[in-house]
């Protein structure tokens, strides 16, 4: 080998070398960025002609598992998606509360019996009929207050599938543009691997709305695709459509058209049924929080609102009641309808006979609804007849509730159950989505950047370095020689 061709090798190992203490340095320093695919260069023979003059730097690959990065990314939007349900689930529990709670629905109820009882031992008691009046009034407030919880609710979620559609066509965009500038990088020779960082963690920032499999195309392309089979960009973005909704309430549904859909490409998209084309993430679990978990949870609160005022109404109970008109509890001042159960538990009110602010009286407790004048002050009949009627057996006529008779305070104790059940499911789910995200996710930083490799590897790059510095310094010698002579 010439002198020229010993230096001009000696030489490229030295490039080589730096490039490569380069991206060790560039692995260690992003071994924790979990957007970051470990760098290794590509190296191959530097041939003049039909010589070889050392080595040639090729490129470099970012090492990565498709098939495991897509399993991680659908477990963590499965996690995501678990994550928003279980919020909702918890929140619902802290609304309608359980027995032991003083504000809960149950705890109003207790507080109602007990003035019941209280009345009828002192039916001559002003102040005790005022509290009567005062914790029935608690109670329809509890009602008003977890129907609206419960509206406001689905109203959030609402506001967040708006978000999360805005953010899907806005990123879906810049992983499109992504892909352009890439497919220039590598026509032009360019280090794309930056880009594809970049990227990655686009398409992460989608999988946590809609869980997506990544397809590699040729030039280092990606297509993306959901779980459920729908194609979201193959050199086109898809759009996403959807309208918000400012105010929610209980009579407004997906079904009976008071809330938007999803579209997609201006075709409508089915969310949370079969096939499922985006389901998992929190997209769909916002559209379940609005659509279903909201709905069936409003519909329990008025099986039981209704429970309550049929109980209160029953014309056994109160004689001086005009056949057909509204019992102790009332639909915003009118009777019940059964037709109009739906947010009944928002329009509960106390019977204006009975209610002093709305010009009734208090004796009306004790005396009738309908009665013209004062009766007995110690008549505690139909104080004594309206406990009964809340601890008597008696089924409801809707609701998820087993069927059955039992008392009110037993109804309400049911769905505090339901609720509480609900929220350890969704715990469960959680649980369980999580521990696997989890998992998927230490095996991919596993196969990712180890910081004690990339060390040892910078040893030998070091080694090498030395070795080509040392050639480069002996050619250097040798040329002084020769002139020398």
């Amino acid at each position: 080998m010439s002198i020229s061709a010993t230096l001009t090798s000696a030489l490229s190992g030295l490039g080589a070398a730096a490039k490569a203490a380069e991206l060790v340095s560039n692995n260690v320093a992003n071994a924790t960025n979990p957007s970051y695919a470990r760098r290794e260069l590509q190296l191959g023979a530097r041939v003049v002609g039909t010589t070889g003059q050392g080595v040639a730097v090729i490129g470099t690959d970012r090492v990565i598992d498709r098939a495991l990065l897509s399993d991680r990314r659908i477990a963590d939007a499965g996690a995501g998606g678990r994550d928003a349900l279980l919020r909702f689930q918890r929140d619902l529990e802290g609304v309608i509360g359980t027995s032991a709670d003083a504000g809960s629905i149950s705890g109003r109820i207790a507080s109602f019996e007990s003035a019941l009882v209280e009345a009828a031992s002192r039916p001559d008691s002003e102040a005790r009929l005022a509290n009567l009046q005062t914790t029935l009034g608690q109670v329809t407030a509890g009602f008003a207050a977890a129907s609206d919880s419960i509206q406001q609710a689905r109203a959030r979620a609402d506001g967040k599938i708006a978000s999360d559609v805005r953010l899907l066509n806005d990123t879906l965009v810049k992983v499109r543009d992504l892909n352009v500038l890439i497919r220039a990088a590598k026509a032009s020779g360019n280090d794309a691997a930056g880009l594809m960082d970049q990227r990655q963690k686009l398409v992460d920032d989608i999988a946590s709305i809609v869980p997506i499999r990544e397809i590699a195309r040729d030039n280092d392309q990606i297509a993306l695709v959901t779980a459920g089979g729908a194609t979201l960009l193959d050199g086109k973005p898809a759009i996403f459509g959807f309208t918000a909704t400012n105010t929610i309430t209980a009579d407004m549904t997906l079904a009976a058209g008071g809330l938007s859909g999803l579209t997609l490409n201006g075709r409508p998209v089915a969310v949370n049924a079969p096939p499922g084309a985006v389901d998992g993430g929190t997209l769909a679990a916002h559209f379940a929080i609005r659509d279903d978990l909201g709905v069936r949870a409003q519909g329990s609160l008025d099986a039981v609102a209704r429970n309550l005022v049929e109980r209160l109404e029953d014309p056994a109970l109160d004689a001086t009641r005009a056949p057909g008109s509204p019992g102790l509890l009332t639909d915003q001042g009118a009777p019940f309808n059964p037709l109009d159960e739906v947010g009944l538990s928002a329009r509960l009110s106390v019977n204006p006979a009975a209610d002093p602010a709305q010009g009734g009286a208090l004796w009306r407790f004790r005396d009738g609804l309908g009665a013209l004048t004062q009766g007995p002050p110690g008549n505690s009949t139909l104080l004594s007849a309206l406990h009964g009627a809340l601890t008597a057996p008696r089924a409801t006529a809707t609701g998820p509730f087993a069927s059955g008779p039992r008392s009110f305070a037993a109804l309400t104790g049911d769905l505090s159950s339901l609720t509480a059940s609900a929220r350890i499911s969704a715990e469960n789910d959680l649980g369980y989505a999580r521990a696997r995200a989890g998992s998927l996710t230490e095996l991919q930083a596993a196969a990712g950047v180890d910081t004690d490799q990339e060390l040892q590897k910078l040893l030998t790059i070091e080694q090498s370095y030395a070795a080509n510095a040392r050639v480069i310094r002996t050619v250097d010698d040798l040329i002084q020689i020769l002139i020398g002579l």
